[in-house]
């Protein structure tokens, strides 16, 4: 074709600029010739620069916007023929959100009893205790040890045979005997030592592994509580006595109660507008919803100092384990676009500029810094969505019947 001949000339010209040909000074050799030796090399670069410019021209004919990049597959190029391809590509389906003004939610309702008031002080006496020396008697459940300790692994996990790693050792390692991470028989081998007491003993760890410990007992605390009371209530803040306290704690789980009944408020809601989707939806936004999914975690680990390659979870498992979910995120936010549309709901400018603004702050950055970051990675539109979404579902929560169950 005319566009086919026209890019493969341009591509000649500007190699025949550069190319060197022998018998010809640079940028003197013959177009004609330039094409003939980088014929294979000029046709790629041609295919390249023509056929995303072509895909683009007809959806835009078409008014067909594709959920993501089309897949283009048997490109044929050659002088004087037309070029020819396979693009495949989803489009966004259909959505019929039907009538949502009349949506009925069950919202849990907040219960806070005296026995809830209780474990939340019984949790302060805890974090508040003291460590006490023991003396004149054995290691009992509840007691903070202080251990030098040697941990040799006798069998490492696994089918396959290894030699084992070289021993491990800790000085004034603590541990407090009873507490859910200790490994498989500590607690057991090491009541009633004594300080200065030994034990030598053999656990199979829950991954398999047959390990041996030497364990020495330098020091023994007891964990001593503080007494409820108005004294404690004002060691722990600024309560002026225990009935304080005790409405303070009461007051808190109230409003943690209020924030979980109100997510379950929403995830029902989005749970309806998701049934209302029949059919399939886009597998590039699963497959997108699954790496955000994916993604989030690998963040939470490193937060924790925790390496997500090193982990023994199996990502694809997980990940197909979340296509369910994410589906009807996928769905939900498809009825929620849906709906917005319907109801002309936008993240105005300026709302959008707070967020960043917002954004910003947590993060201890600049709002320009954060907004070109956001830009470089076409997060601002991402975000508009989001806050559109956002708004949308205060929209329908507020036009919703909702009941207590």
């Amino acid at each position: 074709s005319a566009a086919v001949e026209q890019e493969i000339e341009r591509l000649a010209q500007r190699y025949r600029r550069s190319v060197r040909i022998p018998g010809f000074r640079p940028g003197k050799a013959p177009a004609r010739l330039v094409r003939q030796r980088l014929r294979d090399q000029i046709l790629e670069e041609a295919a390249q620069n023509l056929v995303p410019r072509i895909v683009g021209d007809l959806l835009k004919e078409h008014d067909i916007q594709p959920v993501a990049a089309p897949d283009v597959q048997d490109v044929e190029i050659d002088e004087g023929r037309p070029l020819t391809f396979t693009a495949t590509f989803e489009t966004m389906p259909e959505v019929d959100a039907g009538e949502y003004h009349d949506l009925t939610l069950r919202r849990t309702p907040v219960e806070v009893t005296d026995a809830n008031i209780g474990e939340a002080l019984e949790q302060l006496r805890q974090r508040a205790a003291r460590e006490a020396p023991v003396e004149g008697r054995g290691v009992e459940r509840g007691d903070v040890v202080t251990v030098d300790l040697e941990r040799r692994v006798l069998r490492p996990a696994g089918s396959e045979p290894s030699p084992p790693p070289a021993p491990e050792r800790r000085s004034g390692a603590r541990a407090e005997i009873g507490a859910a991470d200790n490994p498989p028989g500590f607690d057991e081998h090491l009541t009633g030592l004594e300080v200065d007491g030994t034990a030598r003993f053999t656990v199979t760890e829950p991954s398999g592994a047959e390990v041996e410990y030497d364990v020495r007992v330098t020091g023994i605390h007891e964990r001593v509580l503080p007494e409820l009371n108005d004294e404690f209530a004002q060691a722990v803040g600024t309560h002026e006595s225990l009935e304080d306290l005790r409405a303070q704690a009461e007051a808190d789980l109230r409003a943690h109660a209020g924030r979980e009944a109100d997510r379950k408020l929403r995830d029902e809601l989005l749970t309806q507008l998701a049934g209302r989707m029949a059919g399939d939806v886009p597998e590039a936004l699963v497959n997108r919803e699954l790496d955000r999914r994916l993604e989030r975690l690998a963040r939470e680990l490193l937060a924790q100092r925790i390496d997500p390659g090193s982990t023994n979870i199996d990502w694809n498992a997980l990940r197909e384990s979340q296509r369910p979910a994410a589906v009807d995120t996928v769905k939900s936010a498809l009825v929620l676009d849906a709906i917005a549309g319907r109801e002309e709901i936008e993240a105005t400018p300026a709302e959008v500029d707070k967020e960043i603004e917002r954004l910003a702050e947590r993060a201890n950055r600049g709002a320009q810094a954060m907004r070109a970051l956001l830009e470089k990675e076409d997060g601002i539109a991402s975000l508009a969505l989001g806050m559109r979404r956002e708004k949308t579902i205060q929209h329908l929560l507020s036009h919703a019947t909702i009941v207590e169950a």
